[in-house]
């Protein structure tokens, strides 16, 4: 090309090369911002503050009495590995604004080193036009070509570069604009530091004082061991004999409903020779008659918004259920484990024991069929509720508000949580079958308001 013969357009090359660098720069600065997760963290710490305040609301509705020390004990240990967990949120939430700030140090630097070269470019830019400004000399710079097309060259050059110092001016504002907003952005993170080590301070100290709570009631229930193992031994033959009474229910209803099964399908045999007798000719015609039929009577429920979210199919929702009750916490876990308070006591439970307010409703974490309901050994009553092959089983319940038969909806009343005086607590177990095999319901619950 003859404009590359032009010696003073080799400066021109250089500050393009500059400005396209300086571009790729901001660009990627622009880019190098790693996924957030500041969101999650959020919504884990409110869910983790909730939690915490439902259990004090439960604990001050409790009445401190002779045997309220053992479920005071429950609370405060279930607060403790909450408020451990809450601190836990924020202190990786400090280490996530930590390499934000340093990664936002790094982009000021980097702008800062950008912006002086740039201005240093531009100065030179100006130095030169200044040595050019003389319209005459570029006029016989142009007039002084070989021919028409190195001219038509040379005025080309003239404008690209008054446009390029333009452009070059522009990057400049560009590049003070983008570093205004990362030193803001910067000033923003270690403010929200600053605020988060306060929380982190202040949820220590909470955590300090509930610690000492619990070794206080530590203290007193360790004074009367001997009556605690006593009532525990009576429990844990209440708990088995529950847990008799409710095996001998499901197999039952596994007993019942294979029965069902059976008559249904021997009913269908009989049917089909019955027609097959009477028109043998028409046998399509009248199955596809009879499709019909059946198709017409069938009725597809009403499903609730929350329920549409869940699949039909009760294994598909496995951490997905509403919980039996709109408030309470988990006071004592599925399977075996030691008692809180008695070092060497184990305890087994076939579900979770759901410790809530006084008169909470108990509520179908899924629709499906009340197959059974009957005492409980442990006080009050237990209702069964069929879910396809899966059964959820609600125990210590009152004043019942369905009955065996009965289709119940997701989230439906089916009785109030017993209330005991003389623990001062109100608690639904909860357990889910599957067949003859339990599970943990704690797996399959989410909390849903």
């Amino acid at each position: 090309m003859n404009l590359l013969k032009l010696k003073n357009l080799s400066t021109l090359s250089v500050w393009a090369v500059l400005v396209f660098y300086a571009l790729i720069f901001q660009t990627g600065l622009s880019q190098t911002k790693a996924p957030q997760n500041k969101q999650t963290l959020e919504n884990k710490k409110k869910k983790l503050n909730e939690e915490i305040n439902e259990i004090n609301s439960l604990l001050n509705e409790t009445k401190v009495g002779k045997k309220t020390s053992l479920n005071q004990l429950v609370a405060i240990n279930k607060k403790i590995s909450i408020r451990e967990e809450l601190i836990g949120a924020i202190v990786a939430e400090i280490h996530q604004l930590n390499r934000g700030i340093k990664q936002n140090e790094k982009e000021i630097n980097k702008l800062k080193e950008n912006l002086a070269k740039l201005k240093a470019e531009y100065a030179r830019m100006i130095y030169f036009a200044q040595r050019n400004r003389d319209s005459y000399s570029r006029l016989v710079f142009i007039f002084a070509s070989g021919d028409f097309n190195q001219a038509y060259m040379r005025l080309k050059y003239f404008q690209q570069y008054s446009q390029f110092r333009k452009q070059q001016a522009q990057e400049i504002l560009n590049a003070q604009a983008l570093l205004i907003v990362k030193i803001n952005e910067l000033k923003e993170k270690r403010h929200e530091k600053n605020v988060l080590l306060g929380n982190e301070e202040e949820e220590k100290g909470f955590l300090d004082k509930e610690r000492q709570d619990q070794e206080v009631v530590l203290t007193e229930l360790q004074k009367k061991e001997k009556e605690l193992k006593d009532e525990l031994e009576k429990k844990r033959r209440d708990a088995e004999n529950l847990q008799i009474a409710i095996k001998k229910l499901i197999a039952d209803e596994i007993k019942r409903k294979a029965e069902e099964a059976a008559k249904a399908e021997a009913a269908a045999i009989a049917a089909k020779k019955t027609t097959e007798k009477k028109s043998p000719k028409n046998t399509k015609t009248n199955k596809t008659k009879e499709a019909k039929e059946v198709k017409k009577d069938v009725t597809i429920p009403e499903l609730s918004e929350e329920a549409v979210e869940l699949s039909n199919d009760f294994s598909n929702n496995r951490g997905k259920l509403p919980w039996p009750v709109t408030k309470g916490y988990i006071c004592e876990p599925y399977g075996e484990h030691e008692h809180p308070a008695i070092k060497g006591f184990m305890m087994f439970n076939n579900g979770v024991e759901i410790c809530s307010s006084m008169g909470a409703q108990a509520r179908a974490v899924f629709e499906g069929e009340v197959t059974a309901i009957s005492i409980s050994p442990t006080g009050g009553k237990l209702v069964i509720i069929r879910h396809g092959e899966y059964l959820s089983v609600y125990s210590n319940i009152s004043d019942i508000t369905v009955k065996i038969g009965d289709k119940v909806s997701l989230k439906q009343s089916i009785g109030t949580v017993l209330h005991n005086e003389d623990e001062g607590k109100s608690s639904l177990n909860l357990q889910i079958w599957k067949g003859q095999k339990t599970m943990d319901p704690a797996e399959w619950l989410v909390r849903i308001k």
